[in-house]
């Protein structure tokens, strides 16, 4: 009996010291903004990872309205972001509140006027506060000193310098202007007066009697005669005459007269005036590029493994992984937080990648390749999404081929799952693929001897067609507008716009360059930057004009690739002297005013190797972070 009393007290006990801690599930994220919860039905976790649930919070203005009515302590009752429940306000905290509302201390035992004790110097102490002994230089003479001391006294020896010689005073006299005078007076007028230009006065040559020095020889009278009247340093040939009245009549007389009329009537009267300018008033005022960021500054990362030149990159939809095509054949796709290559596809040793982009869906795992247009699945990412991506591949069929020949000459179409790719166009024509574009549909511009032709495969009809019979000039790039239907091709020198739903030339730039190389349009449609291979980079305000708004020249040798980045206002353009500059792009949806573009920065990091330098070059998705691509066969992530 006595056992069964003391387990039943000790029960009794653990349920009197029993709290609500155990039921009461606290938030354990710590102090973040409680705000990233708002979408989630969960404020945090507890120590065992488990989501803490919201309490259920349901209550309208009626039952707020008869809570405040029927609860007295509803003045004092706060709600608590971190726990999601509400909060009693205890006495003690409340008189700190009002203790800060106030203005007063927040602790009431504080006494800020209580009397100051100056223990410093209150008391005599015998020891110093610091026992660390002076230094020998504070009680030796100075070196330094000594040395200047000893060259003034030697330049006051040598005369150098003169010593007691009062400073000479300046006029301090208060100098009185007239405000009422005339600004046009007399004597402004004297001082626009320009003088007549004076007569050259006679030498020693010109003398009747002259001495035997300024005589000329026989040679040099010959030679005076044989120049032409520009050439001649003296106008008539010096003479010695024993009189005065012996010297002949001068016969240049009449010329030098009606010379000197000229020279009184044609010589200016009034003085232009002219205005100093300073150079450095003419150049704009740009903002400093610390103001203009983010943007990428430093390299973070080198992406190794490719045996010969990387000509194309790119990055999908989601910003996780990158692509790279060179002139080995090979296909690799890499982690882009880690570098690490976690696919590698080869087309063949003697098929170099030219282009190459991820399908911007980010429900399909797609990447178009354009040595001939293959359609890859990298398996990456997503099991679901390959899933997916493989299941949309073998559901291609094949055309009939008396309608694929029409279209481009010779091509295979197939799945191979083995390969893991389904090559929907393999085009044969001289030159390869020139272009790929990454947009809804499957962009190719090609490139041959005999004919020119750029070809446009949407997905949903997997067909081929040519929109345009004719293409004047070769192909360099193709792009699609963004949010409109229109449609840029790039030849050596312009850039024709086409409307893809009136099948219609809509506009064509002039780019003032010998031969792009590249083009990129910004993510608001009206903005246009090209590269060419002349080092001019031009910008397009297709809104303004069908020339460049502005043409910069950043880079000393050719420009291979230029892009935007979809989100942030900056631009890039990279080319064979092994950098990249990145600038500010900023462009104002007030159309009167101009886009603002300043270069903030320069990167360098790729090796020039054969005259080659950075071949590619494109932005992140999401972060202000950009690829590059070079001759060297590295790809480099700056940030």
């Amino acid at each position: 009996d006595q056992k069964v009393e003391l387990e039943a007290e000790i029960l009794k006990q653990n349920e009197d010291h029993d709290t609500s801690d155990e039921e009461d599930s606290r938030n354990t994220v710590g102090n973040i903004p409680m705000q990233w919860y708002d979408d989630f039905p969960h404020i945090g976790y507890n120590l065992d990872g488990k989501p803490i649930a919201k309490p259920i919070r349901n209550k309208d203005e009626l039952d707020k309205f008869l809570n405040k009515m029927d609860n007295p302590e509803y003045w004092r009752t706060i709600f608590d972001k971190t726990t999601g429940r509400d909060h009693v306000l205890t006495q003690e905290e409340l008189t700190l509140i009002n203790r800060v509302q106030k203005g007063s201390f927040y602790d009431a035992s504080y006494d800020p006027y209580e009397p100051y004790v100056d223990f410093f110097t209150h008391e005599k102490m015998i020891h110093p506060v610091s026992n660390y002994p002076e230094h020998k230089r504070s009680f030796t003479p100075s070196l330094v000193e000594k040395r200047k001391v000893g060259k003034l006294v030697h330049a006051i020896k040598m005369g150098w310098l003169k010593v007691g010689q009062p400073k000479k005073e300046e006029d301090e006299e208060i100098k009185f202007y007239d405000l009422w005078a005339d600004s046009h007076s007399e004597l402004a007028r004297q001082k626009m007066h320009v003088p007549a230009p004076k007569m050259k006065l006679p030498g020693h040559e010109g003398s009747y009697n002259p001495a035997p020095e300024f005589l000329p020889t026989e040679e040099e009278i010959a030679q005076w005669k044989e120049d032409e009247p520009e050439d001649r340093k003296l106008d008539f040939v010096p003479q010695k005459h024993d009189a005065l009245r012996r010297v002949p009549q001068y016969p240049m007389f009449i010329q030098e007269r009606f010379a000197r009329c000229l020279d009184l009537y044609l010589c200016p009267r009034q003085r232009k005036m002219k205005f100093n300018v300073n150079p450095d008033d003419l150049i704009p005022e740009l903002p400093k590029p610390r103001d203009l960021r983010p943007f990428p500054t430093v390299q973070a990362l080198c992406y190794r493994g490719h045996q010969a030149m990387v000509r194309t990159i790119s990055v999908d939809a989601t910003g996780q992984w990158l692509a790279s095509g060179s002139d080995d054949g090979i296909v690799r796709v890499w982690e882009v937080s880690t570098a690490r290559c976690v696919r590698e596809v080869s087309l063949g040793k003697n098929q170099p990648i030219k282009c190459l982009a991820w399908c911007p869906n980010p429900s399909v795992c797609l990447l178009a390749i354009a040595s001939t247009v293959v359609i890859l699945n990298p398996y990456i990412g997503d099991r679901l999404v390959a899933t997916a991506t493989d299941n949309l591949l073998q559901s291609f069929e094949e055309e009939e081929e008396g309608g694929e020949e029409k279209i481009s000459g010779r091509s295979t179409s197939g799945y191979h799952p083995s390969q893991g790719y389904c090559s929907v166009l393999k085009f044969v024509l001289t030159g390869g693929a020139g272009d790929v574009a990454r947009e809804r549909r499957l962009l190719r511009g090609c490139r041959s001897k005999q004919r020119q032709r750029t070809s446009i495969s949407p997905s949903a009809h997997k067909a081929t067609q040519n929109p345009f019979s004719k293409c004047k000039g070769a192909v360099q790039s193709v792009l699609f507008h963004p949010n409109r239907p229109f449609f840029f091709v790039a030849t050596q020198r312009y850039v024709r716009v086409y409307n893809l739903v009136k099948q219609q030339l809509s506009k064509k730039l002039f780019s003032n360059s010998q031969w792009i190389s590249s083009l990129s349009i910004h993510p608001g449609g009206d903005n246009l930057i090209v590269g060419s291979y002349d080092c001019r980079l031009s910008w397009f305000d297709m809104d303004l004009s069908t020339k460049p708004y502005r043409t910069m020249r950043y880079h000393k040798r050719a420009i291979r690739a230029c892009c935007f980045h979809r989100k942030y206002p900056i631009f890039a353009s990279a080319g064979d002297d092994g950098s990249i500059v990145v600038s500010h792009g900023m462009v104002y949806s007030d159309l009167m005013q101009n886009p603002l573009i300043v270069p903030v920065k320069v990167l360098k990091g790729h090796k020039v190797e054969r005259n080659l330098g950075v071949l590619d070059c494109c932005f992140h998705p999401h972060q202000p972070w950009i690829f590059s691509s070079a001759a060297d066969n590295t790809i480099r992530l700056f940030s």
